[in-house]
């Protein structure tokens, strides 16, 4: 038996071709898309604009994609992680973070990650498989504060730009006429700078970028960061400083914090030189302790001295709060484990 065609993902003009082989007239691509990303429906039956007979024909040879968490866990602070299970039998986690004024969802593109960061969680649990663009889509559509939402942040499980094509059939849905019609300005992608994949996203995409950066030294993010063999950040910024980030795309750097290690003056004037002639800014980060590792977290005065320092420089600068951690949800812990 041939497997259903998945609708979730799926670009218009893919979605034409499909209906045209089915028999279906290809304007119904508009009537989905509307009944998926606008109305919120989750069966064909409910579009009711779509005849019974080609509704029962969409339910006898396609699937809309979408798939209820299997856990959820919520913190003292209102952070809530979401786990799904992908169509591989895989998990993978979301984390919804809620504040005054906004909704952030932390999406995952990847089921665990090749990247292979000594400080992160997700590293350890190594490569186990791509998420398809529905996957990706599924985690922003399947939680019960979907319509809150007011930001899409590419920083959970995986590394976005190692998945590509796929992060940009979601990243289009997100931000065309046809699927959610955001604001490219609501969406970040984070990445530790996938060359190939990183020249792809600045071309084709207006969305934020966020760079993992953690260390201004090469010889140090080496020793963290293995990917910098393949793709040093000096070359990164040389990259980026062919782009504009002066106008309505931003540019930031993420940055860990850990003790004694890349929280000295003389790391944060390495950090002032390397972004110089950059417009950007800069993330600091809390590290977060994970299991049998050196790392320990910066205090509270020398992340405010790192912060004052960069900002006397012109390098705007924030701390970013920690959010999630009681529920293994923060920054660098995600790796499946029920918290």
């Amino acid at each position: 038996m041939n497997e259903k065609f998945a609708i979730l993902g799926k670009r218009p003009e893919e979605l034409r071709v499909w209906l045209l082989e089915q028999g279906l007239p290809k304007y119904a691509a508009t009537q989905l898309h509307e009944w998926i990303y606008v109305k919120r429906v989750r069966s064909f039956e409910e579009m009711t604009n779509i005849s019974k007979a080609n509704r029962q024909l969409l339910s006898d040879r396609a699937v809309l994609g979408f798939t209820d968490p299997v856990h959820t866990a919520r913190s003292k602070d209102g952070t809530v992680k979401y786990l799904f299970k992908t169509s591989g039998g895989q998990l993978v986690e979301s984390v919804y973070i809620p504040e005054d004024d906004r909704g952030t969802l932390c999406v995952s593109s990847q089921v665990g990650c090749k990247m292979n960061c000594s400080f992160c969680m997700t590293g350890r649990m190594g490569f186990l498989g791509q998420l398809s663009a529905g996957e990706i889509l599924n985690q922003i559509l399947s939680i019960p504060e979907s319509t809150e939402l007011t930001n899409i942040v590419f920083m959970g499980m995986g590394e976005p730009l190692d998945n590509v094509d796929e992060v940009l059939r979601a990243l289009d849905v997100l931000t065309s006429d046809d699927g959610f019609a955001w604001s490219p300005k609501r969406v970040t992608v984070s990445t530790i700078g996938v060359r190939p994949g990183l020249i792809r996203f600045l071309e084709e995409s207006k969305c934020h970028l966020a760079v993992s950066l953690h260390t201004a030294i090469p010889e140090q993010r080496l020793s963290w960061m293995p990917s910098e063999k393949a793709w040093p950040i000096e070359e990164t910024i040389q990259l980026l400083k062919q782009f504009d980030f002066s106008k309505q795309r931003r540019l930031s750097f993420e940055y860990i914090m850990f003790k004694g290690l890349n929280d000295t003056p003389a790391h944060a004037k390495a950090l002032v030189a390397l972004l110089k002639g950059l417009d950007c800014r800069v993330n600091l980060i809390r590290f977060h302790a994970i299991p049998d590792t050196p790392f320990k977290t910066t205090d509270e005065m020398a992340v405010r001295a790192f912060c004052d320092y960069l900002m006397s420089k012109g390098l705007r600068t924030t701390v970013r709060k920690s959010r999630g951690e009681d529920i293994q949800a923060a920054c660098g812990l995600l790796s499946t484990q029920k918290g």
